[in-house]
């Protein structure tokens, strides 16, 4: 891990008002991935039917790698028309498409790679691979480094500051956090199609940012000229 500073500074009388940057990063620890399948079949049930048997084949593969159920979840299934357009008979039905979709937490970043294969592999070409996004299972710890460099960084700014003007930092009067959003980080060169070579997955590095802003009252110093 890692931290990085930057800072900013106003006056108001009795008081200095900094704001302070902290970042923090780490390793993920999850993988999210979307795992989707879609059969077409003349009839409705027919293909509705092939959809729930591909969906089921994923889902044993993923149990079968010690993925438990409470991260595994179903999240939209749909039957639709397929319609074509044909000259002199307009749009007509050619059959019906089923749809269904998984949304799967990897917790070993290492092994997901081989599980995502197996699991396509079990569904066949019916899967779909729709996304995978890097992220922290819990990123508490990496907020509180990011805080920290925050505040070193607003009480080394508001220091300086205080030492300009002649004077010392005194009690704080306030401190308001302004976190930034961490968004999960895609995994690049992933198609949306289904395939059964094993996907590189490299972690890489998901960073949180936070800014503070503190008040200090100042004690003695000297007017600005």
């Amino acid at each position: 891990m890692r931290a990085e500073l930057a800072g900013a500074a106003q006056f108001s009388p009795g008081t200095v008002t900094v704001t302070g940057t902290g970042r923090a990063g780490a390793v993920p620890d999850l993988l999210q991935v979307s795992i989707g399948v879609e059969c077409r079949a003349a009839g409705v049930e027919a293909a509705y039917s092939a959809a729930g048997a591909a969906l089921a084949a994923v889902t044993a593969s993923l149990h079968s790698k010690g993925i438990v159920a409470a991260d595994i979840r179903t999240t939209g299934l749909n039957v639709r028309a397929d319609l074509v357009w044909r000259e002199g008979e307009g749009q007509q039905v050619a059959g019906y498409i089923a749809a269904s979709m998984l949304e799967v937490r990897l917790r070993n970043v290492e092994s997901a790679s081989g599980a995502i294969s197996d699991a396509v592999r079990a569904g066949g070409n019916h899967v779909r691979l729709n996304s995978m996004q890097l992220a922290l299972a819990d990123d508490s710890s990496l907020r509180e480094r990011a805080r920290a460099a925050a505040w070193q960084d607003a009480l080394r700014a508001g220091q300086q500051f205080a030492g300009l003007a002649s004077a010392t930092l005194g009690r704080v009067v306030s401190v308001t956090e302004h976190p930034s959003g961490m968004a999960p980080v895609p995994v690049a060169g992933l198609q949306r199609a289904s395939a059964v070579e094993s996907i590189a997955v490299e972690p890489g590095e998901t960073r949180v940012e936070t800014t503070v802003t503190v008040v200090w009252e100042l004690v003695g110093g000297r007017a600005a000229e």
